[in-house]
């Protein structure tokens, strides 16, 4: 066994935020951590943390933000979920339970300081990172990330040419709570999904027939 799949076997196991909670009380139901990884994987996905509909099923974006996630990226299933060229590292690896209005609370803030620098370590292969909202951002960017969530997004151009690497490319996240960010910055369509899709494609060399050929039209 690898030291990251040792890693990944330690990360699914993990219940910290169930047995000894360090900033709120303890998760309120059963810890179901969810990552894809693999030490040849170049694309990284650092997303918030899984939803509902991953928790039940234990799979990363298997639901409707998923399939817009993979709409913006030119990817079909097989694509995202092969685990040897796409890795998927949330920032919170289990479901963090929902508030009051029925929205997603935020990632457990036990996880990322406790996984998150172990696992990238164990990932070498990685080039670029695509960090989906503003939990993600603030945790790679650190002060580069300032004005918040649109500010950071519109600065991609620079963010994505500095000489950080992995590469980092900022993103909204995909859930339908965004139509109307997605309706106001209509730059994100036009300016960089184009070039968030032509970086994606350099890692599948088959499908990159197809990236003319597709439509952006999952948006709303």
């Amino acid at each position: 066994m690898s030291d990251l799949d040792r890693l990944v076997a330690d990360l699914r196991a993990c219940r910290l935020c169930r047995d000894a909670p360090q900033f709120d009380g303890p998760l309120p139901h059963e810890p179901r951590p969810i990552i894809q990884a693999s030490a040849t994987a170049r694309l990284c996905i650092a997303s918030q943390a899984p939803g509902t509909l991953a928790h039940r099923s234990g799979k990363p974006f298997d639901d409707p933000s998923g399939r817009r996630l993979r709409a913006w990226l030119g990817l079909d299933e097989e694509k995202f979920y092969d685990a040897s060229r796409v890795a998927i590292v949330p920032m919170g690896s289990c479901f963090p339970g929902q508030d009051a209005q029925g929205g997603d609370l935020p990632p457990r803030r036990e996880c990322a300081p406790t996984w998150r620098k172990r696992l990238f370590k164990a990932m070498p292969s990685i080039e670029i990172v695509l960090l989906v909202g503003q939990y993600s951002q603030r945790w790679h960017l650190g002060d580069a990330m300032r004005g918040g969530l649109t500010a950071t997004v519109a600065n991609w151009r620079h963010i994505l040419g500095a000489s950080h690497r992995p590469r980092l490319l900022p993103m909204p996240h995909p859930s339908w709570r965004n139509n109307g960010w997605l309706k106001r910055n209509l730059w994100f369509e036009s300016e960089l999904l184009p070039a968030l899709r032509a970086e994606v494609a350099s890692f599948f060399p088959e499908a990159r027939k197809d990236l003319k050929a597709s439509t952006l039209h999952h948006m709303v």
